[in-house]
């Protein structure tokens, strides 16, 4: 029997109000530079985003005594406040009655392989600590009557780490940590977009001084554009994912990450090979993942072709109707599009037949009104009639009602709520969907402190390519957290951040300035919109799930042309307030590149098919079947053992990018730590590696 929830309380974990911010300090000076009156704001340290990572990083720092600020370009607009799915996953460290520690927490993170082993024991040791921390700033994690977390299984979990507050678990995290950073009296600038990072020295020796942002609110007939200057010699980036990456993405609108602007100061990317496909609502409306209990309710998953003819699309793939039902449900807890799931009849099978209904020019739907149709010839739907594994998870959850809708509301009423908040009532009408790109599991390449290799420079969470091919769902949550943290206590031990830069550096500032001023031309045939279209039309049809060398090869063409095209004529705006954007498209057009260039090295060199992708050839040994035969088309080639201990670099030289490959950090799980031989390590900073920042 389960209990019914108040309404009061579902309502208080939806709607989720975040705090106001305080006002913004103002300017330490103004300096003339490449003619234009430019206010001057110096800080330790500039953390660049106001997501759950970044918001962490700042509150570690100003609780250690560190000088730092925040700079978002829009405060609480990330895809930590906006983003989610049924109940959205913090993956922790679970207790001895599943068998779990650390270093088999490690194992599992990093099982996907082509990621570093000592940064998946840094998540997996740190991840109680971050669970605890959030606990204590009032993040309503759920427990049974003696204290114990109440957890479930989710992707790549087999243990069951998962624990949550509902879909709006990490917009919950933001809140707590927002309320913590405004308790400390830590500096947010809103409105405010980093544009360009300013640097200086070179080879080894180069270093962060300051970044330059445009900020709406500051523009002026003498600073048309709201250009600012912001000296500092430490930044944390925490902008999130390449989310306006994909025309067919589950992120929320306008958001860019930092890959374009970390490429141009010479930071080395990892992994942009790597990301995740997933079914969810398309961003047109309101983007989210349909992972969890959407999928576990078993709803009628159909498509609607131009003459509104309905289909029974699934049928065509499944040979029961219990192996189709059953496959829909695994979606819950095997979300992430996988190429291997393709075969044997296994749930990806259903990511590929939603992707070719949506390359066919029909919309897909889930009707949480209809059981799933029979496949023909076939017995009706049953829950009697559903492999094991779905009949034991629906029996433990208590879930025997008739209907997906009803099955829903008794495993999370939360999950109607949420689109009821949108305008769009699942329980009265289908739900439209498609397979979308959600998550960059590459991005900057950093240590186990959260260094890049351009000193002064660190990323965490999204930014950050820590991840590898897959990853449990949530650890990504776990993950920023963890990094936000790291990074902090490296920046603090280092002493960079203790006070407010001082430095005159308007002349590295004038030359940012003029090559920003000189990006934008009014008189450019390349626009916003024109950037926008063929980027995002390009890697959603030809870098999506399902790809090929040529075809991936030839975007690469167009991706490089693009760019040269941008270098020759700069990016044209309408507007003052479109600059921006052609600032962030310039760098997003620059990061499909850096991917493309990735992926098709990777392919190139005899690379296979794996967590993000399928890589289709003729020749390949993997075929995968549907009930009317073999899919021929969609062959494709396994993924090479090799390849999974070793990670592709990717970095900017001129205007060309290169590419290397390095092998994965190890991380030796025979080694014992020894309290008084390893305690003098921690009291005098060793353990902080200082020296490979002189």
């Amino acid at each position: 029997m389960t209990t019914a929830v108040p309404q009061e309380i579902l309502d208080a974990l939806t709607d989720v109000d975040m705090p106001r911010l305080p006002p913004e300090a103002g300017p330490s000076e103004a300096v003339r530079l490449a003619g234009i009156e430019v206010p001057v704001y110096r800080a330790g340290c500039v953390v660049v985003g106001s997501g759950a990572a970044g918001l962490r990083a700042a509150v570690e720092m100003k609780r250690r005594g560190d000088d730092v600020v925040i700079m978002s370009q829009s405060a609480w607009g990330g895809t930590s406040a906006c983003s989610g799915s049924d109940k959205q996953t913090l993956h922790t460290a679970n207790t001895a009655d599943q068998g779990d520690n650390y270093k088999a927490m490690a194992r599992a993170i990093r099982s996907g392989g082509a990621m570093d082993e000592d940064t998946a024991y840094v998540e997996a040791v740190g991840s109680s600590r971050m669970m605890a921390s959030l606990q204590f700033l009032g993040l309503p994690l759920p427990q049974d009557p003696l204290g114990g977390t109440l957890r479930y299984q989710t992707d790549h979990d087999e243990v069951g780490r998962a624990t949550s507050c509902g879909p709006r678990t990490s917009r919950l995290m933001v809140k707590v940590l927002a309320e913590e950073a405004i308790r400390l009296a830590v500096p947010f600038y809103n409105q405010t977009t980093a544009v360009k990072i300013l640097t200086e020295g070179e080879g080894a020796d180069r270093h962060v001084v300051g970044i330059l942002a445009m900020r709406a609110g500051g523009r002026t007939e003498e600073n048309p554009l709201g250009i600012a200057l912001y000296a500092s010699d430490v930044i944390v980036l925490a902008a999130g994912g390449p989310g306006e990456l994909y025309r067919d993405s589950v992120y929320p609108n306008g958001c860019f990450g930092s890959l374009g602007l970390a490429l141009e100061a010479g930071v080395e990317l990892v992994n942009l090979t790597e990301s995740q496909f997933g079914i969810g609502t398309r961003r047109e409306g309101f983007p989210w993942n349909l992972s969890g209990t959407y999928v576990q309710a078993i709803p009628h998953i159909y498509s609607v072709d131009a003459d509104g003819v309905e289909h029974h699309f699934l049928a065509q793939y499944y040979r029961s109707t219990q192996e189709l039902a059953s496959n829909v449900f695994r979606k819950g807890y095997q979300w992430p599009f996988h190429a291997t799931r393709m075969l044997d009849f296994g749930s990806s099978l259903v990511d590929l037949a939603i992707s070719s209904e949506t390359a066919a020019g029909r919309r897909v739907f889930m009707d949480f009104n209809r059981n799933p149709l029979p496949v023909p010839g076939d017995l009706p739907f049953s829950l009697e009639r559903l492999d094991e594994d779905v009949r034991l998870y629906l029996g433990k959850a208590g879930a025997d009602e008739e209907m997906p809708i009803d099955r829903l509301k008794h495993m999370n009423p939360l999950a109607i709520e949420l689109y009821r908040r949108y305008k769009i009532d699942i329980a009265a009408e289908p739900l439209a969907f498609a397979v979308n790109n959600q998550h960059m599991n590459g991005g900057i390449m950093v240590d186990t402190w959260g260094r890049s290799n351009l000193a002064g420079c660190y990323a965490v969470g999204e930014a950050a390519g820590t991840h590898g091919v897959t990853r449990p769902g949530g650890a990504a949550l776990n993950a920023g957290q963890v990094f936000g943290t790291r990074a902090a206590e490296h920046i603090s031990a280092s002493g960079r951040a203790k006070r407010a830069s001082t430095d005159d550096m308007s002349g590295i500032a004038e030359a940012g300035i003029a090559d920003l001023l000189s990006a934008l031309r009014a008189e450019s045939p390349l626009t916003v919109k024109s950037i926008r279209a063929e980027v995002q039309a390009r890697m959603s049809d030809k870098a999506g799930i399902i790809c090929n060398r040529q075809s991936v090869a030839q975007a690469l063409i167009e991706a490089r042309k693009l760019n040269a095209d941008i270098r020759a004529e700069g990016v044209a705006y309408d507007r003052t307030a479109e600059a921006i954007r052609g600032m962030q498209w310039r760098q997003m057009a620059l990061a499909s590149e850096a991917v493309l260039s990735a992926l098709d090295y990777f392919i190139r060199k005899g690379g296979g098919s794996r967590g993000a992708r399928a890589i289709c050839d003729a020749e390949g040994e993997s075929l995968p079947l549907a009930s009317a035969g073999p899919l021929e088309e969609y062959r494709f080639r396994r993924e090479r053992e090799a390849d999974r201990d070793e990670q592709i670099v990717v970095r900017l030289e001129g205007d060309k990018i290169r590419l290397s490959r390095r092998a994965n950090r190890t991380f030796d799980e025979s080694a014992r730590s020894f309290f008084e031989r390893d305690w003098p390590a921690w009291l005098t900073g060793r353990i902080y590696d200082l020296t490979a920042d002189d």
